[in-house]
């Protein structure tokens, strides 16, 4: 569970946006995302090296 301490005359909005930014950094909407269809490991492990792939690619341009 996440819990978010308001603090005295803070804005709801202010709340809002570091409870979002905690629910983000959990990375449940990125799981649920996940389960919601199954994938083979060998596409996973596919999908991880062509970024990986990319990623370096960045890195050497630079």
């Amino acid at each position: 569970m996440i819990i978010i301490n308001i603090k005295d005359g803070e804005s709801i909005d202010r709340a809002l946006k570091r409870f979002k930014k905690k629910f983000e950094k959990t990375g449940v909407l990125r799981e649920l995302r996940s389960r919601q269809a199954f994938e083979k490991k060998s596409v996973t492990r596919r999908t991880q090296v062509k970024n990986a792939i990319y990623k370096q690619s960045l890195n050497q341009e630079i």
